[in-house]
């Protein structure tokens, strides 16, 4: 069963979790089109970070960063290794896109790569009905990079 909460970003778990995170970015993009956020990005006031449970081991996150009041980006999704394929970035998105929806935003968007490594998270989002658009908020075009949005 999995347990999804509010996650304070303090645990060593999830610090671990983050860091594979960005380090798996570093493998699979240049520099200048890592969007990923560290831990204090994550800890921003217009970002809210959850963690994914099972029984007392992580088994992923996701979190969801304020860009005005009827918009939403969805950032940091990721699932622990020895969890994937069991369904737990579904359940992570359907929380986040449930938490958009109590919110009242219209809209969620998100940036995810554009090379191979990111085809299953592309498929993902495809899944859960969101659509390529050009970039939003402060990205701009990059061929590293694609958009999808969400209405909501």
């Amino acid at each position: 069963m999995l347990t999804i909460k509010l996650d304070d970003l303090s645990g060593p778990e999830i610090a671990a979790l983050i860091g594979e995170h960005l380090a798996n970015m570093a493998e699979n993009s240049p520099p200048e089109s890592i969007h990923a956020l560290n831990l204090d990005g994550l800890k921003r006031p217009d970002v809210t970070f959850w963690s994914a449970w099972i029984d007392d081991e992580l088994a992923g996150c996701g979190a969801l960063k304020e860009l005005d009041d009827q918009h939403g980006e969805v950032k940091s999704m990721r699932t622990a290794i020895p969890y994937r394929g069991k369904g737990v970035a579904k359940q992570v998105l359907v929380h986040l896109l449930e938490e958009a929806a109590r919110r009242g935003y219209r809209q969620v968007s998100l940036e995810t790569g554009s090379m191979e490594a990111f085809a299953p998270a592309r498929r993902l989002y495809e899944g859960f009905g969101f659509t390529y658009c050009g970039p939003f908020a402060d990205y701009v075009e990059d061929p590293n990079s694609v958009f999808m949005t969400k209405r909501i």
